[in-house]
This record gives C-alpha cells, sequence and structure tokens, in this order.
C-alpha cells in the first residue's frame, strides 16, 4: 500500500477519534473499520489494519484510551482535549453576549470553537440563536481596527485616529473639528460589552493620562513608523477604579450605605471582595475606595438612590446634590 494511502487512512481515523469521541462515547474496532469506510469509500482496511493504525497514532503521541467492556470486548476512544467543556462554555458565552459582534460572525466564531471538542460535547454548548443582541453595524470597522492597534501595541507603534459620536439623527459626527488623536497604545480591553483602547495622548498631561478610547467610535486608524518606549503601566487599576469606562481624575471616596444583600452584593461585585468594607452605624457599611471622579461615578452613585449617601470628598458631596436638585426640578416641571 503507499504511502499516501497509508498517511490518508490515519488522518481519516485520527479525525474520527477527534470528532465523534469522547468520555462519554467510544467504538469498538468493528465500528471504527465502518466509520473509517464511510470516511473513504474506497477503503479496504480491516480490524488488524485498523488496530495497526492505532498503535502508530498512539506512537506519534496522540493519546487513545482502551476499555474493556461486558464480554472482553474492547472499545476505543480519544478524551485528551485543549479545553474542557466548561472553558469551551467560558469562551463562546463572552461571544453570544457582545453586543458589537454580528449575529453572522458570532455563528462563525462558535462553528470553530465547536470544532475544539467531539461533536457529542459541541451539541451541548450555546448556538448563537439563543442570543439576538448584536446592535453594531460597524463590526467590520471594528475588526480592522482590532487587527491594527494589536499590531501597534506588539511592536510599540504609535497610531493615530478619529474620533466621534452619533448625533440625535443617527449620523456620525467627528469630535474636534476632526483632529488627529495621537495615541501610545497600551491595551484591548473588553469592558461593558465594548472594546476600547487604553493609551497615552501625546496632547495631554500626564495627569490626564491614561486615556479610553471605545473602538467603534474611532476612525481612521493608523499605524505610524513612530515608535515608543513601553513603560510598566497597571491597567488592571486602571479598569478598576474606571464606571462605565468614563476617564477622570483618581482620588478617595467615602461612602456609607444601608445594609441590604442585594447593595452589599452590587458594591462586592463592582470592588472586588477585598475592597475596605467595614460596618456602620445604624443598619449600615461604610466603603472607602479609590475612583476616577467622572459621569460615570456619580451614575453609579445615583443608581442605588436612597441606599447611599457620599460622605466624602466635599466636592463629590457638592456634586451629588446638584445633580440631585435638579432631577427633583425636572419632575416638578
Amino acid at each position: 500500500m503507499s504511502e499516501a494511502k497509508t498517511g490518508r487512512r490515519l488522518l481519516a481515523l485520527k479525525e474520527i477519534f477527534l470528532r465523534d469521541t469522547d468520555e462519554n462515547k467510544q467504538f469498538s474496532i468493528k465500528e471504527l473499520v465502518e466509520k473509517l469506510k464511510i470516511e473513504i469509500p474506497e477503503c479496504t482496511a480491516d480490524a488488524k489494519t485498523v488496530k495497526r493504525y492505532i498503535q502508530t497514532l498512539r506512537a506519534t503521541g496522540f493519546d487513545i484510551i482502551e476499555n474493556v467492556e461486558k464480554y472482553g470486548e474492547i472499545y476505543y476512544s480519544h478524551q485528551d482535549r485543549l479545553f474542557e467543556s466548561y472553558q469551551l462554555r467560558l469562551l463562546i458565552d463572552p461571544i453570544l453576549s457582545a453586543r458589537f459582534i454580528t449575529e453572522e460572525e458570532k455563528k462563525n466564531i462558535v462553528k470553530n470553537v465547536k470544532k475544539l471538542t467531539s461533536k457529542h460535547v459541541a451539541k451541548t454548548l450555546p448556538d448563537p440563536i439563543v442570543y439576538q443582541q448584536s446592535i453594531n453595524q460597524d463590526y467590520q470597522l471594528i475588526k480592522l481596527h482590532i487587527d491594527k492597534i494589536h499590531k501597534a501595541i506588539s511592536e510599540s507603534k504609535m497610531i493615530t485616529f478619529q474620533y466621534g459620536d452619533f448625533d440625535i439623527h443617527k449620523q456620525f459626527q467627528l469630535r474636534h473639528n476632526a483632529k488627529n488623536y495621537q495615541i501610545k497604545p497600551f491595551a484591548l480591553i473588553w469592558e461593558s460589552d465594548f472594546y476600547y483602547l487604553i493609551g497615552e495622548d501625546i496632547d495631554q498631561s500626564p495627569e490626564s493620562n491614561p486615556r479610553n478610547y471605545r473602538l467603534d467610535r474611532m476612525r481612521n486608524v493608523i499605524v505610524t513608523e513612530n515608535r515608543f518606549v513601553k513603560k510598566q503601566q497597571d491597567i488592571s487599576t486602571y479598569v478598576h477604579n474606571s464606571f462605565h469606562m468614563f476617564g477622570g481624575e483618581d482620588q478617595w471616596i467615602t461612602l456609607q450605605f444601608t445594609l441590604n444583600q442585594l447593595v452589599l452584593n452590587g458594591v462586592i461585585d463592582k470592588f472586588g471582595i477585598d475592597a475596605d468594607i467595614r460596618k456602620g452605624e445604624n443598619n449600615t457599611f461604610i466603603l472607602k475606595a479609590k475612583a476616577k471622579q467622572s459621569m460615570g461615578l456619580k451614575g453609579w452613585i445615583l443608581g442605588w438612590g436612597s441606599y447611599v449617601k457620599v460622605l466624602s470628598p466635599t466636592s463629590l458631596v457638592q456634586e451629588i446634590n446638584k445633580e440631585i436638585e435638579k432631577m427633583a426640578a425636572t419632575y416638578k416641571e
């Protein structure tokens, strides 16, 4: 038999093991012979040949489990996967829930992820049809931005782009007279259903950096040939101190919350289990944390309504009071 035919059969048998077997699904030699003939109709392999192929695959490092069942019949399966089922679920769920990815792209990505396991396990994983959340019509643009910015980050090259928003007529308008932002890109992150670039704007002061920009609001992204020296950046702290990715100056805040389990859960979800939380008086608890002073922070605080009271800093107390007065006046009109 030619090496080409043998190689083809070996690859086909390996694919059968990868696609059709797992810890819950195994085949006898007879079943493997039949499946190999379905894969390659002209195949004349018999049980002895398939056993030899199994030995060859094992010799290459491909793991094949052998189980002796009732009446001494031997069954074979491949159970060694790059990912456990729960890990595949962890990969798929964020993709399906991402609002900026189109439904078509979700189908393609999930289809490819499911190839990392057997078809039996793949059937248990969620399909895009369960989710209908894609809202972004600029996904093709975002894909290009991700590729360009990823390259710029890896090569420490500055990028330029224009930035904008949608107006009341749903027309995209560039900010600051269509100026070109000049940025040293540090990281790409996925936060609150959107992709963000975190980087340093060379036109801004050190106190105002780093800054973040939503990829779907960028236009005309260009990777320049200007290189920059990478500095150690604590991106995780930057994201942790932000609220809905609004920028601002870091400042210590002290908040008093009603000791309600739902409220406590929400605070811990945001600030983490190691947050500075202590029991207060009259059925309250006190949170002390560093956060960015921004619209995002004020919105988060106001969202708790009467369950929270700002104790410090004074400037934040005043801003919240003004916002509450404006809200009250709005409903009195």
